[in-house]
């Protein structure tokens, strides 16, 4: 089976294991027992694997917080920073298109009392940046607009997203988990003031991520989700995952390096477009390495004879499993058919051009 669900998930890179399997045996240590050599040798691989994530996105040390990846991230940022403004400020901005680990999250503070804006997109999954520049009122503490979609890989102009939330003295947060890898994700440079990676989505292990929060210009203070220990910095209780963090840090330093823009997504579109299909979203503004097609016939008789060949996706990892359409679909104003007739690929770096022939093969047979 060809695998095209890199979006969902990625292999784990052997480079990365290799750095990963010490901390499991022989320096199994806890990060905060400071009196031993067990305790400092993990220690130091939690605080090297800190600086290759702040390497990552051009901040400082201090600024990234480990945790279990990006949906708790999300929801720490979202819950916390609504606990410690409702009292004054109670108004975040987002977008329709938005995970659902950010919409779900929403939808929970309004019932806390939280009032939200759902930014509508265009067609090509856009935002208008003169809406959100209306949306903004005094009461408005937060926007979170994430950077590259996950179902469609449309890219946000966040220079411009940031530009407007800096002016109005808003938070900016911005999901990165899909970005990570994919584009440049400096942090100063698009201003961006929160964000969230998760390793599984580099080549790294499951159930590891981390956060940045700003501290300066402006100082960005979450208060934190889980009680108990010190660690990181009394931000979340628990103790460190140090394997994991370790193939994050390792996954982190290797994403530096090796941007994956993915030149085969370019040879499977224009193959599938010249099968009929419909390739939804900005056709510039989209990540190389995610290609959703609407194939034009009801998914149910298209889908099986390619469902042993090629591990593709309907939505998201996170939607599919409930049936419902999909909301980014929805919101870029696609009709209940055409939802119907919608698959996304996404390709990863050990995909060959072999693959793609063979997709498109696959495809060409399935379509007759």
């Amino acid at each position: 089976m060809i695998y095209l669900d890199y979006n969902s998930t990625t292999p784990l890179d052997q480079e990365v294991l290799d750095e990963m399997l010490p901390y499991f045996k022989s320096h199994f240590g806890n990060a905060h027992s400071a009196m031993h050599e067990f305790g400092w040798k993990a220690n130091g691989a939690v605080e090297k694997a800190r600086k290759q994530v702040a390497n990552l996105l051009n901040c400082e040390d201090n600024e990234i917080t480990f945790n279990s990846g990006s949906s708790e991230g999300l929801n720490y940022a979202l819950k916390g920073l609504y606990e410690k403004f409702s009292k004054h400020k109670n108004h975040i901005i987002t977008v329709k298109t938005e995970h659902v680990a950010v919409y779900e999250t929403c939808k929970y503070l309004e019932l806390k009392g939280a009032e939200v804006t759902y930014l509508d997109v265009d067609k090509d999954g856009k935002i208008d940046i003169a809406q959100l520049k209306a949306s903004i009122r005094p009461e408005t503490f937060l926007a979170s607009i994430m950077i590259v979609n996950n179902e469609t890989g449309v890219v946000q102009d966040m220079k411009a997203i940031s530009d407007v939330c800096k002016d109005q003295g808003v938070i900016l947060m911005s999901d990165a988990t899909q970005a990570i890898g994919k584009v440049s994700l400096d942090v100063q440079a698009l201003g961006i003031d929160i964000t969230v990676i998760s390793a599984h989505k580099i080549y790294g292990p499951k159930g590891v991520g981390a956060l940045y929060a700003r501290r300066k210009s402006p100082r960005v203070s979450i208060l934190p989700l889980m009680h108990g220990g010190s660690q990181e910095e009394g931000k979340r209780a628990g103790t460190l995952n140090v394997p994991g963090i370790v193939g994050l840090g390792k996954a982190c330093e290797m994403a530096k390096t090796n941007i994956n823009y993915h030149p085969l997504s370019s040879k499977l579109e224009q193959a599938l477009i010249a099968l009929g299909c419909k390739i939804i979203g900005h056709f510039d503004d989209r990540v190389g390495n995610v290609v959703n097609v609407c194939v034009g016939i009801n998914l149910h008789e298209f889908l099986k004879p390619i469902n042993s060949k090629i591990a593709v996706l309907l939505g998201s990892a996170c939607s599919s499993v409930t049936g419902k359409p999909s909301r980014v679909l929805t919101a870029m104003g696609l009709n209940s058919e055409e939802m119907k007739q919608c698959i996304r690929i996404s390709l990863g770096k050990y995909t060959t051009s072999d693959d793609v022939d063979r997709v498109i093969k696959i495809f060409q047979e399935a379509l007759k």
